[in-house]
């Protein structure tokens, strides 16, 4: 159980630093393309409001960034022009009237026809072309399409974004690391809570065994000397409600152990179910129940055959006990991904039913607590039992019925 709990608070805390890396990295993504975006749009504008010509300097006069951002070349009067673009104009019928690539040289007349075609089909006015940033606008009597080169610019934010991750990727294994090395610590506590109420139970078994032996022992006695007496029939059958109790907390306690000690080994699962099947054969016609089976043959499972007839005789139990009056009570068994087990029984009040609760120990459908012969602590032993075969167990309604449903794997 503590070995479970440390996986899972560990496995959370990773999920959630992660989650939190992840939703950061996004957060960098998408500010950093918005960035690139606007920078490029700024340079393509320029562009556009002169025409399709790069201007060499603003309105007052100062030389004009060729990037409009911190990714982009500035112009000096050194290097009047650093901007690869190249800009089409296009006559009323969208057909390729001139083409101005002076300012480009890996792009010609010809290839220009495919940027046009492919910015046409988008029908959006700004947006990306390959490595080319677009806009287009009007001029003259037709349109016009400005295609910026942002390859460096794109290279350069892939660079950042990368790097970016490896960070958030080595901050996250380093937190990993860390949490495994402190998650130890962090459950000390429960562990040692959970090591002294195991340790009380085994103790209070061994304390309430021998004077539970004495005082059956002694009510024989007196019964041999008295007579029959419902008094001490009531004796006897609340020492023997003890007795039963404390060995199913013990059962219990043993179950929730990380390393539970299986006897594992394979074993025909069919034959089992239906052997605890027979046991039950006369009580439930003694009750007016029916019984039926339908166990798929030759189901075979590796694992502990005394633990699993333990689970099926609780179930069983169960389904004998809070089965309608003359109702029914279906078991089966099959194979499909995994070897599973069915047990179904009609209920009349089955919609009242807290289902998520019927495993909680001690927990009872019935609110009086009247006893009736069951301490809320089968279920959760026959759900102890799955888990230590790395199964599960999970009870479900239908209609008028209710079932559980076990998956061994």
């Amino acid at each position: 159980m503590i070995y479970s709990l440390r996986r899972k608070f560990i496995l959370i805390s990773t999920v959630s630093v992660f989650s939190v890396l992840l939703v950061i990295f996004a957060i960098l993504y998408v500010m950093n393309h918005a960035q690139l975006n606007h920078a490029m749009d700024t340079l393509v504008d320029a562009i556009v409001s002169n025409d399709g010509v790069f201007p060499k300097r603003d309105k007052h006069g100062q030389p004009f960034p060729s990037g409009g951002g911190p990714h982009m070349d500035i112009i000096t009067k050194e290097t009047p022009f650093s901007t690869r673009f190249f800009t089409v104009w296009l006559g009323r019928d969208d057909h390729i009237v001139r083409v101005n690539v002076e300012s480009v040289f890996s792009i010609t007349e010809e290839q220009s026809q495919e940027y046009v075609n492919y910015v046409l089909e988008k029908k959006r006015e700004r947006g990306w072309a390959f490595d080319y940033r677009f806009r287009i606008f009007q001029s003259g009597n037709g349109r016009a399409i400005v295609f910026v080169n942002g390859e460096m610019n794109r290279m350069m934010s892939d660079r950042f974004l990368l790097n970016a991750l490896l960070v958030l990727v080595g901050s996250g294994a380093a937190v990993l690391v860390l949490i495994i090395i402190i998650s130890k610590r962090a459950v000390y506590p429960v562990a040692e809570s959970y090591e002294k109420q195991r340790q009380f139970i085994t103790d209070a078994n061994h304390e309430l065994k021998t004077p539970l032996t004495l005082i059956l022992s002694n009510l024989d006695i007196v019964e041999s000397e008295v007579g029959k007496n419902e008094w001490i029939d009531d004796m006897r059958s609340e020492g023997e409600r003890m007795r039963t109790l404390v060995n199913q907390l013990v059962i219990l306690s043993r179950m929730d152990e990380d390393h539970a000690n299986l006897c594992i080994c394979p074993f025909d699962l069919s034959n089992a179910v239906l052997d605890t099947v027979s046991e039950f054969q006369k009580l439930a016609a003694e009750r007016n129940k029916g019984l039926l089976t339908k166990v798929e043959p030759s189901v075979e499972y590796n694992g502990d055959e005394g633990l699993i007839r333990r689970l099926l005789v609780i179930l069983l139990d169960n389904a004998v006990k809070y089965c309608d009056d003359g109702g029914e009570i279906k078991v089966m068994a099959y194979r499909k991904r995994h070897p599973t087990i069915l047990v179904e029984n009609t209920c009349s009040y089955v919609e009242s039913l807290e289902l998520e609760r019927l495993f909680d120990r001690f927990y009872r459908a019935d609110k009086s607590r009247a006893f009736d012969g069951n301490f809320g602590v089968g279920l959760s032993i026959a759900r102890a039992i799955a888990k230590n075969h790395h199964g599960d167990i999970g009870a479900y309604k239908r209609g008028k019925t209710i079932g559980f449903k076990v998956e061994l794997k």
